[in-house]
């Protein structure tokens, strides 16, 4: 099985969350062993050779290819979580949603200067998540930032979001 072929196992849920939504369920791509394997080792080629120490995983389906790909590489995996989840002192920052405000937050000892951090989840839409948890992680003044997703829906723009200094990259794009 090839990466591209993955798509094939993305279930699309129409009008979920909301009416007009066409949701892609990455959870029938990951229920498949083969498939998983597949997604898990095109995250590790992506990564192998950049000397990441840190994989930051984004609430909740992040955590997912994000725990992966931390195991893969031999790094730590940090997970960025919604508000109240963390049980020591935190670092949080706001964004703007289609229907509200939503905020993230990382345990402030997560990151360290030393690292090289991944931050991944599983889907690019508008980039509002990820833009935030990306200013948290270089608020902790990291040596290298790299972003990843495993599908991005490039019609939404979501990369125009995100700072134009750090290496984006997807494994599928819709």
């Amino acid at each position: 099985m090839k990466t591209e072929e993955l798509k094939g196992l993305i279930r699309d849920v129409p009008d979920f969350p909301s009416k007009g939504i066409m949701f892609r369920d990455l959870t029938t791509m990951i229920k498949d062993g083969m498939a998983l394997g597949v997604m898990a080792d095109a995250l590790e080629e992506l990564y192998k050779d950049k000397g990441v120490t840190k994989v930051v995983g984004i609430e909740s389906r992040g955590f997912i290819g994000g725990s992966i790909l931390a195991d893969r590489l031999g790094a730590g995996f940090v997970p960025a979580r919604k508000p109240g989840k963390l049980p020591s002192v935190t670092v949080k920052a706001s964004y703007a949603k289609e229907y509200g405000v939503d905020t993230i937050e990382l345990h402030s000892d997560a990151i360290s200067p030393d690292d090289i951090v991944v931050i991944h989840d599983d889907l690019l839409a508008t980039g509002g998540t990820m833009n935030a948890c990306c200013q948290l992680v270089k608020s902790m003044n990291p040596k290298k930032i790299y972003i990843n997703f495993i599908v991005e829906l490039t019609e939404l723009h979501g990369r125009e979001a995100l700072p134009s200094d750090i290496e984006v990259s997807t494994l599928l794009k819709y």
